[in-house]
């Protein structure tokens, strides 16, 4: 599986990104500049990582959701190769129009980081085999833009579609309440295209790929992708 990690200026995650790429798929991922016009080729799968792009000026992934790249990697999407974006990248495939919705500051007005507990909404998708159907993982978060907003259409469009990716939860899987961090609608912590080959997600699961640093619950997510095969 050949993966590409875009590079914004202001993104800080692409290492670890790439760390966790390499680690499931044994092989060193493509780092592609943002102002390129194409992917390298034989790309099956696109990492938008997270950070804070362009100093987060406008909106966040505004000005990065407008970049040259960001055209290869719609074409991308359209043939059905996979695209993920944690946190920042996130808010650049909703800017993009890759996913639906926008992502706002969170409800408390501040920023968050901490360990935080997801519920997986469903196991049968490529970003998610790795693991169980209402598994709860723990990664992280660190966002002062995560509230997950959309208009009361789409969100039944998400729901009614299986296009919820994980819920905010806590420890003993239970959602809602305390548990959301930063006012998602419906809790929602990553959401799924249309055709379930993109994923947008806050947290970050490549920083819970080692022991060595507080648990291993996000290597399912990259293990999953490894196994993608393109139908190029």
């Amino acid at each position: 599986m050949n993966a590409a990690v875009l590079l914004f200026p202001g993104l800080n995650r692409e290492t670890d990104a790439m760390r966790a790429l390499q680690q499931a798929t044994g092989k060193k991922p493509n780092l592609v500049w943002h102002a390129d016009h194409d992917l390298p080729a034989g790309t099956d799968l696109v990492l938008v990582p997270g950070g804070f792009s362009y100093g987060d000026y406008l909106r966040c992934g505004a000005i990065a959701g407008r970049a040259n790249i960001m055209d290869a990697v719609r074409k991308h999407a359209e043939r059905g190769g996979l695209v993920i974006g944690i946190c920042n990248g996130f808010q650049i495939l909703c800017e993009s129009g890759l996913l639906p919705g926008v992502l706002m500051r969170n409800r408390d007005l501040r920023f968050i980081c901490k360990m935080q507990n997801l519920k997986v909404e469903r196991a049968d998708t490529s970003f998610t085999q790795s693991y169980q159907q209402g598994q709860i993982i723990k990664v992280c978060i660190a966002h002062g833009e995560g509230n997950y907003v959309c208009d009361d259409e789409t969100l039944k469009r998400l729901e009614g579609e299986g296009r919820v990716a994980f819920r905010y939860c806590d420890d003993k899987g239970v959602v809602g309440g305390l548990a959301n961090p930063n006012g998602s609608r419906n809790d929602i912590a990553g959401i799924y295209s249309d055709k379930l080959n993109v994923l947008g997600m806050m947290p970050h699961p490549e920083n819970l790929i080692d022991p060595l640093i507080g648990g291993i619950d996000g290597r399912g997510l990259f293990d999953s992708m490894a196994q993608f095969k393109s139908a190029a």
